[in-house]
């Protein structure tokens, strides 16, 4: 029987906590089934992040269990050096659910795909005769990663603070921040400045430096920002304009989680890069691909001693990883999760609608089957609640059995977006369940409000 008190102290003595200070009571989670995770105090608690945005088909698949076991009976490790047959079945199933041409190359993380998706976009101009082109253009609030490249591209300040400088030759613009327009335009009444000013970018800084654009479909940490629906096509306009490769990181949006198969189907887009991880194993394993059109690869294949990729990742494409993928991607599409994902997605969206009579909720913005819930002090001045407010609602609905999630160490005075990322699994009850719990947690902020108001008044 596992003792709580023992644990405790070695995690105490020995853990480091991820993005926390040290938490001296953290829930020890052991088990999960479906939608659910219990603790080892016995509580149950509906995951409504799927961990972090990634256990879209739910905890406690024996048949993933079962695909890791006979995996690693037949061999365990093999280097992509060479290859191995789940690294190559995988790969041809990526490029099927693309529908297009892409080479894989495999790592292990989101950071990691997207730190190979740089280095590509770098080496290619180079063997392509533009060798002045290294330069790459995110946005403000996105997040692309934690190494230092990746963290370069992210745009989110707090996640900076004391490890800049970072990888030199990224830039930002402007969000497509529609409830917060950085170009002070009402919604539908704009000329989609947010997709113009990399136009402007590009010719400010010399097209001929710039290597590409990075950028997710949706702003999915840095508080579920939902573009124009003509945004991304619009930035890849201007990208092809310029010579610039298009970089779409999907490790969240993708497999699914957007109500496609990937986030920039939703709006018509072929990527000349796409970076994948989270969904692309439900999490079941570690795993990350950078997908790359195959004329792109051709650059590659030069004769040059120097022209072939040099990057190498010890478990990149593991074949334990790989098998599990393969399995996951089978049950995604024998379960129609995707199609299952965009359903209670649009459910989701109907039934949080009541919300909006809340004094503090300021938007509402769903993507597929995510959420981002906007809290603001009131509707007209948009100022953003507190951390102690966040808190707050957070922990009301912690006691009632919900996990939701937040946009933590974003932006300084902006972290105030509660998210949402349930399994694809979840059902229409426990949609209910969730929109019940977050109504009965911001009815308690109201209510504490009045009692603060009246106190005031006294």
């Amino acid at each position: 029987m596992l003792n709580k008190q023992e644990l405790l102290e070695k995690d105490s003595k020995y853990l480091w906590h991820q993005i926390s200070p040290h938490n001296e009571n953290p829930m020890i989670v052991v088990s999960g089934e479906g939608s659910w995770i219990t603790t080892i105090d016995g509580e149950r608690f509906f995951d409504g992040m799927s961990g972090l945005w990634c256990v879209n088909i739910g905890h406690g698949r024996e048949e993933i269990a079962e695909v890791a076991k006979e995996q690693i009976k037949t061999i365990a490790y093999a280097s992509l050096v060479q290859s191995h047959v789940p690294a190559i079945e995988l790969a041809a199933k990526i490029n099927e659910w693309l529908e297009g041409n892409y080479r894989i190359f495999y790592s292990n993380s989101g950071s990691d795909a997207n730190e190979v998706a740089f280095k590509i976009a770098r080496q290619y101009h180079h063997q392509n005769g533009e060798p002045t082109r290294h330069k790459f253009i995110s946005r403000h609030r996105a997040y692309h990663g934690n190494s230092m490249g990746a963290l370069a591209a992210t745009g989110q300040a707090h996640r900076k603070i004391k490890y800049e400088p970072l990888t030199p030759g990224f830039l930002h613009v402007p969000p497509p921040y529609c409830y917060r327009c950085p170009f002070g335009k009402e919604k539908g009444s704009c000329q989609l400045e947010c997709a113009q000013i990399y136009d402007e970018v590009m010719n400010w800084e010399g097209a001929e430096t710039v290597a590409g654009v990075i950028l997710e479909p949706v702003i999915t940490g840095g508080g579920v920002i939902v573009p124009p629906p003509e945004y991304l096509q619009e930035v890849r306009k201007i990208c092809d304009k310029y010579g610039v490769l298009m970089i779409v990181d999907e490790v969240i949006c993708g497999f699914g989680r957007s109500g496609a198969k990937f986030g920039h189907f939703n709006f018509s887009v072929k990527p000349d890069i796409v970076t994948m991880a989270k969904g692309i194993t439900s999490a079941y394993s570690p795993l990350s691909a950078t997908a790359v059109r195959a004329e792109i690869y051709q650059a590659f294949k030069q004769p040059e001693a120097d022209a072939h990729f040099r990057h190498i990742n010890t478990f990149g494409g593991n074949p334990v990883s790989c098998a599990i993928a393969l399995k996951n991607i089978e049950i995604l599409e024998k379960e129609n999760l995707v199609g299952q994902a965009a359903k209670m997605g649009k459910l989701l969206e109907e039934k949080l609608a009541r919300l909006t009579v809340h004094p503090h909720v300021g938007d509402i913005r769903v993507f597929g089957f995510l959420a981002g819930i906007e809290l603001v002090e009131d509707k007209e001045s948009k100022e953003p609640v507190s951390t102690d407010i966040m808190l707050k609602v957070l922990s009301e609905c912690q006691k009632q059995g919900l996990l939701a999630g937040k946009n933590s160490d974003t932006v300084p005075g902006f972290n105030n977006i509660i998210t949402l990322s349930p399994p694809f699994v979840t059902s229409e009850k426990e949609i209910d369940f969730i929109v019940d719990t977050l109504d009965q947690a911001l009815e308690c902020l109201a209510a504490a409000d009045k009692v603060n108001i009246g106190g005031r008044i006294g």
